[in-house]
């Protein structure tokens, strides 16, 4: 930022991590063989839509992506919106780094397109035993962190420190707890 900036006001806008997403492939690994904590082949991305002849060019375009990525992956997916105004763009397959992958390109592509503000999260399913886990990551501030519901609007506050404890040298995690946002609702 020069000089000129600063008297002005102006600020470069900072860049995304989005890249940092990766890092879920190498923890999925020790998560699975260290600690018995499964995937569930299921991970989605979460963006909110605009009313905009550019963003419905740009959504073709991810359904373009998502069809030939299904041909050669066989990833399947799904695109639904909830109740919140929010889109998902949701993936099932049982190799998870083909899931990353996609998850990867969907993010990128509504990024490229000028719509970077508009992603909200992308979320990967795993499981311990009988609980829904869910690895979270925040495009904006390039980190994830775990969210595991427990009954109604209800969070199990307890395992997600432990995950966060047992994996943090692996992925980039959320410091502030107070951005561990919960995504009720998830829809898979």
């Amino acid at each position: 930022m020069g000089f000129l900036d600063i008297l002005l006001g102006r600020s470069k806008p900072t860049r995304s991590r989005r890249e940092a997403i990766f890092s879920i492939t190498t923890a999925e690994v020790s998560l699975q063989t260290r600690f018995g904590i499964l995937p569930s082949g299921r991970a989605a991305v979460s963006f909110k839509p605009v009313e905009a002849s550019f963003f419905v060019n740009m959504d073709s375009e991810i359904r373009e992506l998502l069809r030939i990525s299904a041909r050669s992956t066989a990833t399947k997916y799904e695109i639904k919106d909830d109740g919140y105004g929010y889109r998902w763009v949701i993936l099932e397959d049982r190799d998870f780094e083909d899931l990353v992958s996609i998850i990867h390109l969907v993010g990128e592509t509504i990024a490229d397109n000028g719509y970077e503000q508009q992603l909200l999260a992308a979320v990967f399913g795993f499981k311990e035993g009988g609980k829904d886990i869910y690895w979270i990551y925040n495009y904006k501030r390039g980190r994830f962190y775990p969210f595991v519901p427990e009954g109604q609007q209800r969070r199990d506050s307890a395992t997600e420190l432990r995950l966060r404890a047992v994996i943090e040298k692996e992925m980039p995690i959320e410091p502030s707890l107070e951005r561990w946002y919960a995504l009720w609702g998830i829809p898979f």
